[in-house]
């Protein structure tokens, strides 16, 4: 088994997303839609190499459904075959500010952060490789990032290494029908850099929603970790940023 270089980069890496060459050819990828700007950039990158993608969102007891109705944009607009929403139950577990009745922080912190979702990553992979086998797809593409990002241990080029490694083990797909690969085209840019590549491809950032704590319209509340690291990229990238923000 070959490990995808996509997840392999190493942190330090300024290669653009745009710089891989095409390797879709019309073949079915499963891409993980959250209705994030990172997730909105990895689905145009799945069409730009030539992909049919299928979209993949999941609703998991998350804080505000905003982010799906995002992620319903971005499919239509971003040309997706398809858009899957699959309900999994994390609220029932809790252990995070997103999924429980915890503050969301406002101030950044030592270690881990309490808006880390416990598996969540592992949770949708498996999903979008279970979708990926009924359809005949051979790639699935997720958003993570590990340079501007807050500190998730399923952010790291080491877990989508391993998940594709899990992947080829578990699967008909990866033992007879020549294997699953994982692609993380984002993992060692920094959100500047994903400002850029998506602008390139065409996203409309205004449509994304990132902020952790969104209220129904999708407005974000500028405070979260989410928000300062959105705010960050456009400003280094020098751009301005569409984001809406609730009152007060």
């Amino acid at each position: 088994m070959t490990i995808n270089t996509d997840a392999m980069l190493t942190l330090d890496s300024t290669k653009s997303a745009a710089e891989y060459p095409p390797d879709g050819r019309g073949k079915r990828a499963v891409v993980l839609v959250s209705g994030g700007m990172d997730s909105a950039v990895v689905l145009a990158i799945a069409r730009a190499r030539g992909f049919e993608a299928y979209a993949l969102s999941v609703r998991y007891g998350q804080r505000h459904s905003a982010e799906l109705d995002a992620a319903a944009r971005h499919a239509a607009s971003l040309g997706a075959v398809a858009h899957k929403l699959v309900d999994v139950d994390l609220r029932s577990i809790g252990g995070s500010a997103l999924t429980a009745d915890i503050a969301v922080p406002e101030t950044p912190g030592e270690g881990i952060p309490i808006t880390y979702v416990p598996a969540r990553n592992t949770i949708m992979l498996s999903l979008a490789l279970g979708w990926a086998e009924v359809l005949g797809a051979r790639d699935l593409f997720c958003g993570v990032n590990a340079v501007d990002y807050s500190g998730y241990p399923d952010c790291r080029p080491e877990f989508i290494a391993a998940f594709e490694r899990l992947a080829n083990l578990a699967t008909q797909a990866g033992v007879e029908e020549g294997g699953i690969r994982v692609h993380a085209p984002l993992i060692a840019m920094g959100k500047a850099a994903i400002v850029t590549e998506g602008l390139r491809l065409g996203v409309d950032f205004a449509k994304t929603v990132s902020c952790y704590q969104a209220d129904a319209e999708g407005r974000a509340c500028g405070r979260c970790d989410a928000c300062r690291l959105r705010a960050e990229g456009f400003a280094k990238a020098g751009v301005s940023d569409p984001t809406r923000y609730a009152p007060g």
